[in-house]
């Protein structure tokens, strides 16, 4: 069955009338739209990167802050949203920066659990740069906690992932984290 099919199943067991006006594109349009919120799942990593890693001799922290992300939470569809920060330090080779961006859009773009998306992006850029160490927080507004449930509107979830130096060696690790704040 088709997608956009589904939806009009899920109008109609709300009790729409899917046949009114403002609802006759509804479910293709639905259809479309979740579509694009779940393209991850037909990204391939290694094309996204397209061999977009340069020689470096720095070993000095690269930190890209404040990537906006939107996702669906695997418990409930529904979106949530925030802000990602990035940073790993070179290991002879560094990411092309918009790559950095991607790569969080690729995983963000799949339903999700705010914990695993942010270990998937910091093991990705471990992965692809063998970086010496990772280092990712994301920063989320969930709409299962803020339009249903509990109701908390002003609430943020913060999680974060830190590997090799980063989780090595504290003073790398309070350096990312004063850089962010």
């Amino acid at each position: 069955m088709e997608m956009h099919e589904l939806y009009r199943q899920l109008l109609e067991s709300i009790g729409e009338d899917v046949n009114r006006q403002g609802l006759k594109k509804t479910p293709e349009r639905a259809a479309k739209a979740f579509q694009f919120l779940t393209k991850g799942y037909n990204e391939d990593i290694e094309k996204l990167i397209n061999g977009a890693l340069f020689d470096t001799s720095s070993q000095e922290m690269v930190l890209v802050k404040n990537i906006e992300l939107y996702s669906l939470c695997e418990h409930h569809l529904l979106p949530f949203f925030g802000k990602c920060h990035v940073a790993y330090i070179p290991n002879k080779k560094v990411l092309g920066l918009s790559k950095v961006a991607r790569i969080v859009d690729v995983f963000a773009r799949r339903l999700q659990i705010q914990e695993m998306l942010t270990r998937q992006i910091a093991e990705t850029i471990q992965k692809y740069t063998t970086a010496l160490g990772t280092a990712v927080v994301i920063e989320a507004q969930h709409l299962c906690m803020m339009a249903r449930g509990v109701e908390k509107q002003n609430s943020v979830m913060t999680t974060s992932c830190v590997l090799g130096e980063f989780h090595e060696d504290a003073s790398t690790r309070a350096e990312f984290f004063s850089l962010i704040r």
